[in-house]
């Protein structure tokens, strides 16, 4: 288990503490929902959250297959629903890895990234859709 904790520092702003490490973080609403868009808002976090799980497990069974993925970088574009209620429509995830690797290696990297746990627990009604470029 993991504990962090948050304190509501007025003005749309708030301070999150990392428990086991102390790191802080700091949040404020965007500018199209009340805030001044000064940091990552919550929602911006949730796009953060993903992209680096997806690296992260992907590092993981990079390592498993001993192989080098540094360089690799992620980019994730999150779109708002433009109705109510106010909620992430999608999350459009675009990987690169700039080595050349095997089909194989490619496809079990891939289906490592497929598997983070950020991945496996947003809403179904979250659109997720993937691109991976290769070397």
């Amino acid at each position: 288990m993991v504990a962090i904790q948050f304190e509501y520092q007025g003005d749309l702003h708030c301070k999150a503490v990392h428990g086991p490490s102390g790191t802080e973080l700091s949040t404020d609403a965007p500018k199209d929902n009340q805030g001044r868009g000064e940091s990552f808002s919550p929602t911006d976090l949730v796009a953060t959250a993903l992209g680096t799980c997806m690296l992260t497990v992907m590092g993981i069974m990079a390592r498993t297959l001993n192989i080098d993925i540094a360089g690799t970088t992620a980019t994730v574009e999150k779109e708002m629903t433009a109705t109510p209620p106010r909620m992430i429509a999608s999350l459009t995830v675009k990987i690169h890895v700039p080595h050349s690797l095997s089909p194989d290696n490619q496809r079990k990297l891939e289906r490592a990234a497929h598997t983070c746990p950020v991945h496996k627990s947003l809403h179904p009604d979250v659109q997720t859709p993937i691109e991976f470029t290769w070397g």
